[in-house]
């Protein structure tokens, strides 16, 4: 499948800025069932200071906002083709070590309610990509979504304990539950091309695990389903924090505002 995808992110701040750099990971991944025939990216309001590929093969660009600015507008846009693999991605081929995915962050760590969530779940089962599919339907059937009930910041407990949430927050409670059951497991932000819908408010996040003799597996827990060929894969990491499309600093002046305008259609 084609897809076309146009990503644009304008933020405006309180004040002139004296200084500011943020990183982007907006590069889709290049491999494992996904090709890029064609990306590029269009800063008004800064330039390109950087780039690289970090530990969990991200493609990072760092940008600086152009001094004296009140607002920066990022667009990135391109083709890319994909296959449906059924969510499998394979051996692990990233620099991180598989067992560092096991370890909880601040987002994902497991308390009370991922326990709670775990109960009834086999843990033992033959059928790893079966258990985790269930331990997905049970996750959405517990934290609905709902837009506006977190925020970047939450985590997995907190999504709980509200009863609701965002995809982010159905993977990092995901990666938890995986985590808390020896599976190593990363969070995956990226694009979803939604049926009917060309226009979108932001864009999606699921998760991967990793299992013996299989490799990564795409889960998906707010739509139910593993990743298929309208899924484009951008970052992954230990959380939302590792593979966030925008993130930054400035320095005498905060962010007033930030309005994303997101188009995928095949």
């Amino acid at each position: 499948m084609l897809l076309s995808i146009q990503h644009i992110t304008e933020y405006q701040f309180d004040k002139p800025v004296h200084y500011a750099l943020q990183r982007l990971m907006l590069r889709p991944k290049d491999g494992a069932g996904q090709t890029i025939h064609h990306w590029q990216l269009g800063i008004d309001g800064g330039k390109v200071e950087a780039e690289h590929d970090d530990p969990h093969n991200n493609h990072v660009t760092l940008i600086s906002v152009a001094e004296g600015r009140t607002g920066i507008t990022i667009t990135c846009q391109g083709q890319v083709e994909t296959e449906d693999n059924h969510g499998i991605l394979g051996k692990h081929r990233s620099h991180v070590p598989l067992w560092a995915y096991c370890r909880p962050t601040r987002l994902t760590n497991a308390a009370r309610g991922v326990q709670r969530l775990l109960v009834g779940i086999d843990r033992e089962a033959p059928d790893k990509i079966g258990m985790l599919h269930e331990l997905s339907a049970h996750i959405l059937s517990a934290v609905e979504y709902r837009g506006g009930a977190t925020n970047v910041d939450s985590s997995a407990e907190h999504a709980i304990t509200a009863g609701a949430g965002v995809c982010q927050d159905h993977a990092h409670i995901f990666i938890a539950a995986c985590r808390t059951m020896g599976i190593p497991a990363r969070y995956v932000s990226g694009y979803l091309m939604m049926d009917g819908q060309i226009e979108q408010a932001a864009s999606h996040a699921w998760a991967e695990a990793h299992i013996d003799h299989i490799g990564w597996v795409g889960f998906d827990i707010s739509n139910g389903i593993s990743p298929d060929g309208r899924y484009v894969r951008v970052a992954t990491g230990f959380d939302y924090r590792d593979a966030a499309p925008v993130s930054g600093m400035s320095f005498g002046a905060r962010d007033k505002s930030m309005v994303v305008s997101l188009r995928v259609e095949q």
